[in-house]
């Protein structure tokens, strides 16, 4: 099992980002978006390559109920978040984050 996930700072901020507009949107709903990003990372956690390579050495995990994907990679025995990516973004925007 992976032991660690780091979150480039990034993806951190667009994460707390998201969080918020869904929270300005609707009471409730950015916990909900933030439940299910930590249940997707959990899932990665538990079995990372589970979700498709979209690139040589990146994943992309798909959120059920929000437009959103994880992009991640797994190095040495961790798991580096790249992204919280919104599906209706440019794609690849985030390619160049190490």
């Amino acid at each position: 099992m992976i032991k660690a996930v780091l979150f480039h700072e990034m993806a951190e901020l667009e994460l707390y980002e998201a969080v918020e507009y869904y929270e300005s949107q609707v009471s409730g709903l950015g916990l909900a978006f933030l439940s299910e990003v930590k249940q997707a990372t959990r899932a990665i956690q538990q079995n990372p390559d589970a979700s498709p390579r979209i690139l040589k050495v990146v994943h992309r995990k798909l959120l059920r109920r929000f437009p959103y994907s994880i992009m991640y990679s797994i190095i040495d025995n961790s798991i580096y978040i790249l992204a919280i990516a919104n599906q209706k973004r440019r794609p690849f925007y985030w390619r160049n984050r190490k």
